[in-house]
């Protein structure tokens, strides 16, 4: 990883947000065909956006990704007691 610590994005830093953006919408995805298990791929994804943050320097994302991941949970309850 090769993330810009002089306050100017790379391209690499652009990549991994590409990369991370892609990884959520797969993972919305799975979870629109019912399985299970995408709400951890929707977690999980999270959790890398704020390692991303973190390192960019870009502390906006860490709010974002926190509301993601309540917002993903609630749904995952309320899925899940529907099954």
């Amino acid at each position: 990883m090769c993330f810009s610590c002089h306050g100017s994005l790379t391209v690499t830093d652009q990549l991994w947000s590409w990369v991370l953006s892609a990884i959520g919408v797969t993972g919305l995805l799975l979870v629109g065909r019912r399985y299970w298990w995408a709400w951890g791929v929707t977690a999980l994804n999270e959790v890398l956006w704020i390692v991303y943050a973190v390192v960019t320097r870009q502390f906006g994302f860490i709010f974002g990704a926190l509301a993601y991941i309540g917002v993903h949970a609630h749904n995952a309850r309320r899925w899940r007691g529907e099954s």
